[in-house]
């Protein structure tokens, strides 16, 4: 299969990590690596860099060129340009897909001539890509979303999706049979399927969609695989439980999820659950207790199983699941089908898959829901609980579901009309668990009069509840709202 070569452009002594990065990308991406090859000048031997013909000639045979842009212009050359400003007027002469990339805002170091250039760049009517970054990650990105639409333009991945093609090398050996078996037995007493476990593992795929070609596809492997990792790495979850409310060391627990995505999904679901904490509730007229957890059980599932149903498998990033003191997000690479938009979500919807194999498996054992109804069920769960509903948030190349633990979100404590120093009072209660005056004092740099002000407010507006009457032994905690008992 033909691949299409990238010349890279930019100068190499201000900008040899950027350059690096974008063979970097291409190596480490499974789509972008089947389809796409990096010419860097640096990577030949310095015997073979003898002058301008070396890289025109690389222009000439290349089919897409990638500028990088930064400060620096470049050393000018005989014909009065630099090498950076020649490589790009030959991409152009040759009619190249041209994409070019900005790093940084600000313009006041930036050379006179490369301004000129990046300006006209940016005017031109020809359509050329051009996009701004500032750190390695965003640069990335960006060239990742152009090669993914370069190739869509041309039909390469327009007629099919990731869980649909070919997982090569992959053979009936490398798939787990007993859970193919414990897959048609669950799907037969769950969902009626007509399969028995006992069926033969080429008819069961058959049926399932599972082969093109006759051979097997990316589905067949997440979803059996004995070890789906070793043809996709990009296939597991990563779990983090923090301290706080943001993302910092030490961590309390940390674990990355293989295996098939039934067991990735079990375990982080497990992983999730063990960190919630498990109020006492006494039921009336008995001695027994009943335990619900913070936030309902199917919710989470829901957030998880999307996650790794719906994510792009085409990205490099996993899935991660983050457990805070006041919250839980989950985060998958990728972004809603244009169909969708987030507030769709919080109605009935139709259906899009992105990989509608692995979201059909997953119906047929109950992970998923009637479709186009999980987020709903969601919404409607966390109401019962007393719970603000999940956020689901879209931002370059990843969606981000926040399922809180309370109602004291930023946005519910501004709506009480608190102020900045109440707020970060409310934050210091979920992280250290309860304050004294002084530590608000301390937290605030206020005086004690002060403090003891916006904490009687804190309490009158049912925020937080006073423990003690007078002295040194009085403090506050945050009142237990969100776990509604007669939900359960």
């Amino acid at each position: 299969m033909k691949k299409y070569k990238i010349f890279v452009s930019g100068v190499q002594k201000e900008l040899a990590i950027e350059r690096q990065a974008v063979k970097e990308l291409i190596s480490e991406n499974i789509l972008l690596r089947e389809h796409f090859s990096v010419f860097l000048f640096e990577d030949l031997p310095a015997k073979s860099k003898p002058a301008s013909k070396t890289y025109l000639g690389e222009v000439d045979k290349s089919d897409i060129y990638i500028g990088i842009f930064g400060n620096r212009y470049g050393s000018v050359g005989s014909h009065g340009v630099s090498a950076t400003e020649r490589e790009f007027r030959q991409a152009q002469k040759q009619g190249k897909e041209i994409l070019t990339y900005v790093k940084g805002w600000s313009e006041s170091k930036r050379d006179k001539k490369l301004k000129k250039l990046i300006k006209e760049i940016e005017k031109s009517e020809t359509g050329y890509i051009y996009k701004q970054f500032n750190e390695i990650p965003e640069l990335k990105t960006h060239i990742f979303e152009s090669l993914v639409t370069f190739l869509k333009e041309r039909g390469v991945i327009s007629k099919t999706v990731f869980d649909m093609s070919v997982c090569e090398g992959a053979t009936y050996d490398d798939i787990d049979e007993e859970k193919v078996s414990w897959f048609l037995r669950t799907a037969k007493i769950i969902r009626k399927y007509p399969l028995g476990e006992n069926t033969p593992l080429k008819e069961a795929f058959v049926h399932l969609n599972l082969l093109k070609d006759d051979r097997l596809t990316n589905a067949a492997v997440l979803l059996f695989g004995k070890n789906p990792q070793k043809f996709h790495l990009q296939a597991e979850v990563k779990c983090l439980h923090f301290h706080g409310t943001e993302i910092e060391k030490p961590f309390k627990s940390y674990h990355i999820y293989k295996g098939n995505l039934f067991e990735q999904i079990d375990k982080a679901l497990g992983f999730a659950l063990d960190t919630l904490i498990l109020p006492v509730i006494r039921q009336p007229g008995t001695v027994a207790v009943k335990r619900p957890y913070e936030i309902p059980e199917f919710v989470i599932q829901e957030a998880i199983v999307n996650a790794v149903a719906h994510r792009d498998y085409y990205s490099s990033a996993g899935v991660q699941a983050m457990v805070f003191i006041d919250r839980i997000e989950i985060w998958n690479p990728g972004q809603l089908p244009p169909q969708l938009t987030i507030e769709s979500l919080k109605k009935p919807h139709a259906s899009y898959p992105h990989n509608p194999l692995l979201a059909e498996a997953l119906y047929l054992t109950n992970y998923i829901q009637k479709a186009g109804s999980g987020t709903v069920e969601m919404i409607r769960q966390c109401k019962n609980y007393s719970l603000p509903e999940p956020e689901f948030i879209q931002e370059i190349g990843q969606f981000i579901t926040k399922i809180w633990k309370d109602i004291y979100t930023d946005s519910y404590l501004s709506k009480l009309g608190l102020n900045e120093r109440q707020k970060k009072a409310v934050k210091y209660i979920k992280e250290k668990g309860r304050i004294a005056n002084e530590e608000y004092q301390k937290l605030n740099e206020v005086k004690r009069r002060l403090a003891s002000y916006e904490l009687t407010i804190l309490t009158q507006k049912g925020v937080i509840e006073r423990i003690g009457k007078v002295g040194r032994g009085t403090y506050y905690l945050l009142k237990r709202k969100g776990l509604n008992s007669n939900a359960h």
